[in-house]
């Protein structure tokens, strides 16, 4: 009896280690929801989402050297960068990390439900420390950049599952063109219908983090798309491509089986969308 329970115990701290270890182990994936001429203009976007500074297993320097070597022309970071005042701080190494990849077009970012556990004069310290380090904050609105001639529209959407994203207002006096949604919560998919996007770039599931031997914890976070086993990677619904990053970081416990921690890269065309424009008419 006690040599089983013994060899429980084992393989139960083994099993824990693994999962913690997992961690660690960062998964770089290059995405492309449709093809691209070899000399066809595009654009390379990161995609960074749900950090969780509270757990998290990468360092600020260990992210930059998985960074450094790639060409990046926009950032985004789709929410859940911490959930406590005391996190704000250790954020600040990584936005210099981002900062030092030197982009072209910027990062944009939006908040997660977990940044609006914060208190009210928090949430404004964490969006100003955000703004110091040339981030912009975007909630329910969007930016037109012109790039070589073309419109591309960056649209964040803010927080679906806190009740405060606002279609109509994010979509307010839109320019045509090409239409990037940024948001945390991928279920905003499933109420799109009427408001166009060509890609949409959302995070929130965490790949389902303990996602052995299914994820059924997130039912209450996404039971619909959960049923379609849309909760992480590309994925169309109404005929328009969506991502679902499983995340940096991890929430509650810093462990992660049949998950791994999460880096994007994603290569956008944004040609011919629209009719081109002259930077006297924008």
């Amino acid at each position: 009896m006690t040599i089983s329970i013994l060899l429980f115990l084992f393989l139960v701290s083994l099993s824990l280690y693994k999962a913690y270890t997992n961690t660690k182990d960062v998964i770089i994936n290059d995405i492309q929801y449709k093809s691209i001429e070899p000399n066809e203009p595009h654009i390379n976007l990161l995609q960074i989402s749900d950090m969780h500074l509270e757990n998290i297993s990468i360092s600020p320097e260990q992210l930059y050297n998985q960074l450094k070597d790639n060409k990046i022309d926009l950032i985004t970071i789709t929410g859940d960068f911490l959930d406590r005042k005391r996190s704000i701080p250790k954020l600040i190494p990584y936005l210099k990390v981002f900062n030092k990849l030197n982009t072209k077009y910027g990062i944009y970012v939006v908040f997660g439900n977990h940044d609006y556990i914060l208190k009210k004069q928090d949430l404004n310290l964490l969006k100003s420390t955000l703004e110091q380090y040339n981030c912009t904050v975007m909630q329910n609105q969007h930016q037109k950049l012109v790039i070589n001639g073309d419109v591309l529209n960056i649209i964040g959407i803010d927080d679906s599952s806190t009740n405060r994203s606002d279609l109509f207002k994010s979509y307010d006096n839109i320019s045509p063109g090409y239409n990037l949604v940024i948001t945390h919560d991928p279920n905003i998919v499933l109420e799109m219908k009427n408001h166009h996007f060509d890609y949409l770039l959302s995070g929130h599931f965490h790949g389902g983090q303990i996602h052995w031997p299914k994820p059924y914890h997130l039912a209450k976070l996404g039971r619909k798309l959960m049923k379609m086993n849309m909760v992480k990677g590309l994925h169309f619904y109404d005929n328009k491509p969506f991502y679902i990053s499983e995340g940096l970081g991890q929430t509650v416990l810093n462990i992660r089986i049949g998950s791994r921690p999460e880096i994007t890269y994603h290569k956008l065309s944004i040609k011919n969308i629209t009719e081109k424009v002259t930077s006297k008419a924008i």
